[in-house]
């Protein structure tokens, strides 16, 4: 919340909790209620969604005609309907990230399952390993639970978990949690090596540091070879909080996804799903279940996959014809996103700035400070490539292009000046 509403609220009187100036919003999620306010064209690169066409809409339309009974509009159990737990347990054993029933929870969506490790784990000022740039969804919700945060960088191989031991003893304390997204990471694309994630369970085993592994992409690998999950790496381990979502799969409306922990551990996180929610939105669940019960993940996935990487290619092809040198890009080898960071003269333009100029030339993306707790990265920006097709995709690029040159006319005419 900016300092400007805390001060109105203030003046009007209300006895808001101290935690009130810790709930710093998302501008990723305000840019949807943004775009639905202009009334021209626009290029949507801004939030990461599946394409409307990869959403099986009609085979849903079919399946709620099948499976709605008096069951779906009641109260669920709050751990998951049963028929939705049994599918996706085994669904996952054929899978680089299986695990068991005892182990998952079903959640409202994977944002509920990273308020609830908060929740569950963190106390005011309690530090907070996060990836620089991060889905800063994810650390907001650390902060409103009071907790610092300590911002570490990435690489072409994801977190750099060897840089970790320093930037903690500077600090002179130990973290309570480390945040990552291991694989294609948002927003960089970049995914955590091996090598990495090994060092990564010693380090926080070291702190006894729980890590909240937030991986949404993991199933959507359309180059190179899957890397075993933490889980895998680690079996067992009562310091993995692992966060897993529909949404990015299937499709963000339906609000469901999971959390898979140390089974001694989930009565607690049920505990504190029961004072959200109660439970998940049931006939979502449903649906859910039986698109798993018919055996239709795996080649919607498949189709997935396939369409994914053939539009990263055009992104990256749009990319190079239209900025050439002029910028680069990570070039993720599954996922939704690439970060693109500007080059050269380009560099002085300011993606906060470039944000306006671009929506008004009819394209949107993720300004980089929108991307950092610190508000770094003011010479680069999120593109998801997922959501449009090849020939949207060459006109968002060729509009980022026209703002660019916007831009950097205003710069150099402040310069002559």
């Amino acid at each position: 919340m900016s300092t400007e509403n805390l001060a109105l609220l203030s003046r009007e009187g209300l006895p808001l909790a101290e935690r009130a100036g810790s709930l710093v919003g998302s501008v990723i999620d305000s840019s949807t209620s943004l775009l639905a306010s202009m009334k021209h064209d626009i290029v949507r690169f801004a939030m990461g969604s599946p394409a409307n066409e990869a959403v099986p809409l009609e085979e849903f339309r079919e399946i709620a005609s099948t499976v709605m009974g008096h069951d779906t509009f009641t109260y669920g159990a709050t751990e998951g309907e049963p028929r939705l737990l049994s599918a996706l347990v085994e669904y996952l054993s054929t899978t680089s990230d299986p695990t068991d029933e005892d182990r998952v929870t079903i959640t409202a969506g994977g944002m509920q399952g990273l308020d609830l490790a908060c929740k569950i784990f963190l106390n005011p000022g309690d530090l907070v390993i996060v990836e620089s740039p991060t889905y800063t969804n994810g650390s907001a919700t650390a902060l409103s639970y009071g907790a610092q945060l300590l911002e570490a960088p990435l690489d072409e191989n994801g977190l750099v978990v060897e840089a970790l031991p320093e930037l903690v003893a500077a600090t002179g304390r130990t973290p309570k949690a480390i945040y990552t997204i291991p694989n294609f990471q948002n927003p960089s694309g970049t995914t955590l090596s091996l090598e990495r994630r090994e060092l990564l369970l010693e380090l926080a085993h070291q702190w006894n540091a729980v890590i909240i592994d937030d991986d949404p992409y993991g199933l959507l690998r359309f180059e190179g070879e899957d890397l075993p999950s933490l889980q895998a790496l680690s079996p067992g381990d009562p310091l993995l909080f692992s966060v897993r979502t529909f949404s990015k799969i299937l499709a963000p409306g339906l609000r469901v996804g999971w959390v898979d922990t140390h089974p001694a551990l989930r009565q607690l996180v049920i505990n504190a799903k029961q004072a959200m929610d109660t439970c998940t939105n049931v006939p979502a669940q449903h649906i859910v279940a039986e698109f798993i019960r018919r055996g239709r993940l795996d080649s919607h996935l498949a189709d997935l996959r396939a369409e994914y990487r053939r539009r990263r290619d055009a992104m990256q092809s749009s990319i190079r014809r239209h900025l050439g040198d002029r910028v680069t890009t990570t070039n993720p080898e599954g996922g939704f996103f690439l970060w693109l960071t500007l080059q050269g003269a380009d560099a002085g333009i300011s993606t906060r700035r470039l944000f306006e100029t671009g929506l008004a030339e009819g394209v949107a993306f993720i300004p980089g400070p929108a991307l950092s707790a610190e508000g770094r990265f003011d010479d680069a920006l999120r593109l998801c490539f997922a959501t449009s097709t090849p020939e949207r995709t060459d006109e968002g690029i060729q509009r980022l292009r026209r703002a660019m040159d916007i831009e950097l006319a205003g710069l150099e005419g402040a310069t002559c000046a």
